[in-house]
């Protein structure tokens, strides 16, 4: 068996995952240094971060073929941090970052994202390719005639060629074509130099320099669980993401590990902590990446690149990488999305369009996420409440009155519990409570039987409460409400 995973993840089709992980470093470049921009770093800060985070996740991650590098939502993060008291405090944040992602993970608290719905996960992805051509707008809108050729011909060839052969993925024969022709007729068109200092060395392992007090502590510990909170999100949604792309599981535990072990190498390298990449990931996945091996040649081919093909990678149009991302953004965007708005229930739709909306206008993706849990949680609340049920059956004969109710009594569903039963009703008559089909959650609900049998009491009406099942019978027991309840 671990034979078997090991020739899947590592052996399986080597040249086309080689390819397909070639394809997701591209990607990554000019986001990566766009996010550098954004956390008040150089660029090779996130480069640095990017291969070294590719290399060590390689192997320590719960989701093969997920592409993780330095990312936006943690650059947000970052920033503030950065701003204030220096780089070195941003590398101990993300090295204590790291240390506390190795504990989610040995903790197992990747199940939570069982409540993360497919609703949430659809916003999320939506929300993140508007943002990826969001991020491209300023070298399209700020270009001239030529690059607007540029552009158009990358596009070109990236969607046509696919049609003629696919041996080779065709975002790389779109650099490979642009960058031939840019440089054969030196054109005057933007350059990946132009985006920033790239990286002249590999990277050196150094401890953060910072004291080690107590104020230190203080000062990280915050950015610092905020950069492990927004990392670990991010790489889940990722992950689930590739879940059902690929029809395959991850581990979401070991990827916590993973991912906290990554961060923490590259802290210590000189790089900023970093997630999974969902763009970069279903490009990744899209051209073939299905092992590990995609995601650990796309952390080595970007060292590669950066620092022994840094004269040649520099002249690459900036217009064959924005193609490159224009594409991943018509890719990561689920359009079938679009049809299902007016067929899937208004609750899953007001959730997945609630999800990309606060995302996009924040550009905070744990922001969207959180807010998108929050309403689902809140809608499932409120439906699971309103199946609740009390039906009375009087008997005059008898001068009984036997209330039914079914369904389930928590902390939303208690009120209307206890405003079901009309104490006047069965004044002067005993009362029934038929529990069988109800169960019973929590304290509140607990409180609310207590209450209607109160009620009852009060009015001279003797009560008797039929059919508790042991799980609710233990919850009262436990409550101390055993005495106020007669369970016959």
């Amino acid at each position: 068996m671990l034979l078997t995973s090991i020739r899947r993840d590592w052996s399986a089709n080597p040249i086309r995952e080689m390819l397909a992980g070639a394809v997701a470093t591209f990607a990554l470049i000019p986001e990566v240094i766009a996010f550098s921009f954004v956390a008040g770093v150089d660029p090779q800060v996130g480069l640095f971060a990017s291969f070294i985070i590719g290399i060590v996740i390689a192997f320590t991650g719960g989701r093969p073929a997920m592409i993780s590098a330095a990312a936006g939502s943690v650059a947000l993060v970052a920033a503030p941090l950065v701003h204030t008291h220096g780089l070195p405090y941003l590398f101990a944040a993300g090295l204590l970052a790291g240390v506390l992602q190795i504990l989610f993970g040995l903790l197992r608290l990747g199940v939570l994202m069982r409540f993360v719905s497919k609703s949430v996960r659809t916003g999320f992805v939506n929300a993140l390719a508007i943002l990826i051509f969001a991020a491209q707008l300023p070298h399209i809108l700020g270009g001239d005639w030529l690059a607007y050729g540029m552009l158009a011909a990358g596009l070109v060839v990236i969607y046509l060629l696919p049609r003629l052969t696919t041996a080779v993925p065709s975002p790389l024969i779109c650099i490979l074509v642009l960058t031939a022709v840019s440089v054969g007729f030196q054109l005057p068109v933007m350059t990946i130099a132009d985006l920033g200092k790239l990286p002249d060395s590999l990277p050196i392992f150094s401890w953060p320099a910072v004291p080690l007090t107590l104020d230190t502590i203080k000062i990280i510990a915050g950015p610092a669980l905020a950069i492990a909170m927004v990392g670990l999100l991010e790489s889940m949604m990722t992950a689930s993401v590739v879940d059902d792309l690929t029809g395959t599981p991850s581990f979401k535990n070991r990827e916590c590990t993973g991912l906290g072990i990554a961060n923490t190498a590259a802290s210590l390298f000189g790089g900023i902590a970093g997630c999974g990449m969902i763009g970069q990931t279903v490009s990744n996945v899209k051209y073939g990446g299905r092992g590990r091996l995609s995601t650990l040649f796309a952390g080595a081919f970007l060292l590669v690149l950066m620092v022994l093909l840094k004269p040649w990678v520099s002249q690459v149009p900036v217009a064959a990488l924005v193609a490159i991302m224009v594409m991943v953004s018509i890719d990561t965007f689920d359009w079938s999305s679009l049809k299902t708005l007016v067929v899937h229930p208004k609750i899953s739709s007001v959730v997945m369009v609630a999800t990309v909306i606060v995302t996009v206008l924040s550009a905070n993706l744990a922001l969207g996420v959180a807010v998108g849990v929050l309403l689902s949680g809140v809608f499932f609340t409120f439906k699971v409440a309103r199946l609740l049920r009390v039906e009375a059956e009087k008997d005059e004969v008898s001068r009984r009155v036997t209330y039914r109710v079914s369904g389930q009594v928590f902390f939303a569903s208690a009120d209307v519990f206890v405003d079901a039963f009309d104490i006047e009703e069965a004044t002067g008559m005993a009362a029934v409570i038929d529990v069988s089909q109800a169960h019973f959650w929590d304290i509140t609900a607990v409180a609310a039987l207590e209450k209607v049998v109160e009620r009852f009491t009060k009015h001279g009406v003797t009560v008797d409460v039929l059919g508790m099942n042991k799980a609710s019978s233990t919850l009262i027991d436990q409550l101390n409400g055993a005495q106020k309840l007669k369970d016959v």
